[in-house]
């Protein structure tokens, strides 16, 4: 299965009184985030479904990428994309998925940087994304632990 992450694009700032899950992506975050879905389009990102958080950023992410790609089908949401998540609680949900041939998973940091590692079997690894950043491992099997290969990452200050 491939698998590719996307951290949301740049949010607006917290304010005081608004919750964090309700905070919107910034025009620059939305125009950034086309730029990195273009490249990643060339690359072959093709996803069977999307996944998302439910926090607004990431549901504005999932729906320009569903946009980008010509995604017709209801985006589902999920809490194993929260900021707080845990990597084997994403990867149990993934499993559910064994019959796709891709998914696109939209989330945040550090979710995002630590479920890379845990698909890399090498949990110790922080990878840090940036906002708007995308990447792609592939999986062979969905048994208990993933054995991944990282086949790529776009930053959004190489894809404009």
């Amino acid at each position: 299965m491939q698998i590719y992450l996307l951290r949301h694009a740049i949010a607006e700032d917290p304010k005081p009184g608004v919750p964090d899950a309700d905070r919107p992506l910034t025009s620059e975050g939305a125009r950034k985030l086309r730029d990195i879905l273009k490249r990643a389009r060339g690359g072959g990102l093709d996803p069977a479904k999307i996944l998302a958080s439910p926090f607004r950023r990431a549901m504005e992410t999932a729906n320009l990428a569903a946009k980008a790609l010509d995604f017709h089908q209801p985006i589902i949401t999920t809490k194993t994309l929260v900021p707080s998540s845990v990597a084997q609680e994403t990867w149990d949900e993934i499993r559910l998925y064994k019959g796709e041939p891709s998914l696109l998973l939209v989330g945040h940091e550090p979710a995002m940087g630590q479920l890379t590692g845990y698909l890399l079997a090498v949990p110790e690894l922080q990878v840090d994304f940036k906002k708007g950043a995308m990447v792609r491992v592939d999986v062979p099997s969905l048994g208990p632990r993933p054995r991944g290969v990282l086949k790529w990452m776009l930053a959004p200050k190489l894809a404009g």
